[in-house]
């Protein structure tokens, strides 16, 4: 049986139309609860060298992105997760697969997690043949 491969996760909360000070509060309160959540390996701030270009930054850590390393086999756990938290607020995922392909997703609502969370499943499970 093959192991299970952990996938990159990037969460950007910048989408919630806070303040930098609100924003970055919102972000060190979740990052302690998203290293609890089951399957999730590692969570941490983005390091400003590992930023997309023309996002603001703090101490060398970009405002409102965090990352996560989650067991592929665990990543509805991390969905349902942020969906509680999250349900009515519009956040930006990035799923990055083990063999270097990436999926960027968004979702504002329940439905639209548990939409996002089956094209994360169906990403994860097809491997891309071009």
């Amino acid at each position: 049986m093959a192991a299970i491969s952990n996938v990159q996760v990037t969460i950007s909360l910048a989408e919630l139309g806070l303040d930098d000070e609100e924003l970055q509060k919102q972000v060190e309160n979740l990052l302690p609860q998203l290293r609890e959540v089951d399957g999730v390996e590692d969570a941490d701030l983005v390091a400003v060298e590992n930023a997309p270009q023309g996002t603001k930054s703090i101490s060398g850590f970009v405002w409102g992105l965090l990352k996560a390393q989650v067991n592929a086999s665990n990543i509805k756990s991390l969905f349902k997760f942020l969906s509680d938290r999250f349900g009515n607020k519009p956040i930006k995922i990035g799923v990055k697969a083990p063999d270097g392909r990436e999926l960027n997703i968004e979702a504002s609502s329940r439905e639209e997690f548990e939409f996002a969370l089956q094209k994360a499943q169906d990403f994860l499970n097809n491997k891309s043949n071009s």
